[in-house]
């Protein structure tokens, strides 16, 4: 049977959807079951079983990327598996190989694929996602994972410290299982999607952690033997002085994994029981966001894109470092980005490429700090100009000149929340007058671990969990919520990605006053709250009732605000 014929008999697709898309293939040409799902017509999951009953091969609806054979994947480029939606899955006993397929009726790529395996082939349909990612599980293991790749460098630095601490370490029997545990730290960290990687040296260990969805958690222990050539061979890759044990040093690295360009900086210091690494990954690769999936909410979001589209004064984005302040100017960016605006960016360092916009990375080797980098802008006829960060007193005051000449200026400052960040500008030594007349809002931000999906279970908001919110239990109390149980998707933990909270305050002339008459953080709060703010932790609460995050999450990254209120 014709695979259209296949789907209507399987009830996948009406006879109508049918007609049209043999009609729009006569016309276009093109594989009817691609034009069948691009018009939503079918799944891909009934198209691949379609294809599986028409050629007469088993459907595979799970594959186990952990039990692929290196030997196969050796035999096959991973460029190729991903092109043409392929995998080897193992070797039997006859010397045959199975081999799952999104088109089992593509003979070409058979026929390759029977020369790189030299063995006959007993093919097996999947859907294309799923073949692709397992295709980048598999070749993204690295041969080994972590705990594999440490046991090697047990095995090979079985001697005593004092013994290994005189060899060579760029002997290639020791480089080996070094190169191929560190490379396999990196593709671990990739995949599990962490933004850090620690590797701690204590007095009898060493540590290596991820951090991921802002929390930290223990991968493994390589041997404390390891741990000089495990760090040198990090600094060899970050370009730094493998020589220098004594000062802190930084570098960077630069790699591809399963496809992905990966942006890696290093960070040593000494410690007393050796050199501490951290790394911090930044996928170059991935897509930004827009500014409406940020976690705005409707009323948030119109502010939001009133204050961008003014021509003059400054915006603020405050937080602790990693809550996501870099990725909300980038979305505010994009949404503002046009051909009839000059835009300009000084940052340490650039994270993402944004089209027709100048971006200039900080280097204060040759003295190109945020301040003079800001200096050189107003040479250039910006419209709108975005500062990494206000650090010091002379790239506030270079801002505040900006924004008082026809400039819109966005950047970041580290406080608590956003009544802090004029504050924080006073003492920073900048006169009241020019923060309360160039100041146009403030947007605090927090990032709260989201809900794994897979293992979610809804229940009744408890009194006890609103009071440590700090709302009323008579209001809230009983709705339903939605909390993680644990599974192997959220390595356990009942969290799968992240969202922000968000606290805006709008400089009015309530506030401006309050900031001419030098006002504490807490009063210029209160004074916001009245005029209809709304803070972290009600924003906090707005997403624990739809379903995105929980109490525990919201009260862990908000624990000031109960302070200051």
């Amino acid at each position: 049977m014709r695979i259209g014929e296949l789907l209507v008999r399987h009830q996948s697709l009406s006879v109508e959807a049918l007609d049209a898309a043999l009609e729009e293939q006569g016309e276009r040409g093109g594989l009817l079951g691609q034009l069948l799902i691009h018009a939503k017509a079918v799944d891909e999951l009934a198209l691949a079983k379609a294809l599986a009953e028409q050629a007469g091969c088993e459907f595979r609806e799970q594959i186990d990327a952990n039990a692929i054979p290196d030997e196969l994947l050796d035999r096959l480029p991973l460029s190729f598996a991903r092109a043409r939606s392929v995998l080897p899955l193992e070797r039997r006993e006859d010397g045959s190989v199975v081999v799952v397929l999104a088109d089992p009726f593509d003979l070409s790529v058979v026929s390759d694929l029977q020369l790189m395996l030299e063995a006959p082939l007993v093919t097996e349909v999947a859907t294309e996602t799923l073949i692709t990612a397992s295709a980048n599980n598999a070749y993204d293991r690295a041969t080994r994972l972590a705990e594999d790749a440490a046991e090697g460098l047990e095995e090979s630095h079985a001697e005593d410290e004092e013994e290994f601490a005189i060899q060579d370490i760029l002997d290639a029997e020791d480089e080996a299982p070094i190169i191929r545990f560190v490379h396999s730290i990196l593709s671990q960290a990739v995949r599990e999607r962490a933004s850090d990687i620690h590797v701690e040296p204590f007095e009898r260990e060493v540590a290596v952690r991820f951090r991921v969805d802002g929390v930290l958690r223990e991968v493994v222990r390589p041997p404390k033997a390891a741990q000089s050539s495990i760090i040198s061979r990090i600094k060899v890759m970050s370009g730094l002085n493998i020589a220098e044990k004594r000062l802190p040093q930084d570098g960077r690295i630069r790699l591809k994994r399963a496809g992905r360009d990966i942006d890696i900086r290093v960070s040593t210091v000494p410690t007393s029981h050796g050199e501490r690494v951290v790394m911090r990954l930044l996928d170059r690769s991935a897509v930004l966001k827009p500014l409406d999936e940020l976690g705005f909410e409707a009323d948030l979001m119109e502010q939001v894109g009133r204050l961008i589209r003014r021509s003059h004064g400054i915006i603020l984005v405050t937080g602790p470092t990693g809550s996501g302040k870099t990725t909300t100017l980038y979305g505010c960016l994009s949404k503002i980005n046009s051909p009839d605006k000059n835009i300009l960016t000084i940052e340490d360092p650039v994270e993402y490429q944004l089209q027709g916009v100048g971006q200039v990375p900080v280097n204060p080797k040759i003295n190109l700090t945020f301040a003079s980098g800001l200096r050189a802008f107003l040479r250039q006829d910006p419209d709108v100009i975005m500062v990494g960060e206000i650090r010091d007193k002379d790239t506030a005051e270079i801002a505040i000149q900006a924004s008082l000449t026809g400039h819109l200026v966005l950047s970041t400052i580290h406080t608590n929340d956003a009544a802090s960040a004029m504050t924080r500008l006073v003492d920073m030594g900048v006169e009241t007058f020019l923060v309360a007349s160039s100041l146009a809002g403030v947007l605090a931000q927090r990032l709260v671990r989201t809900v794994c999906d897979d293992c979610a279970e809804t229940k009744p908001l408890g009194e006890a969990a609103c009071r440590e919110l700090g709302v009323d239990a008579a209001l809230h109390a009983g709705k339903p919520v939605r909390e993680g149980k644990g599974c192997i998707a959220c390595q356990h933990t009942g969290y799968r990605g992240r969202r922000a909270i968000y606290e805006l305050l709008m400089v009015d002339d309530r506030v401006r006053e309050m900031v001419l008459a030098n006002a504490d953080a807490a009063r210029v709060k209160h004074a916001a709250r009245e005029a209809g703010m709304k803070t972290l932790r009600e924003d906090g609460l707005s997403k624990i009732l739809k379903g995105e995050t929980t109490v525990a999450e919201v009260c862990r990254v908000t624990t000031e605000e109960a302070v200051l209120d």
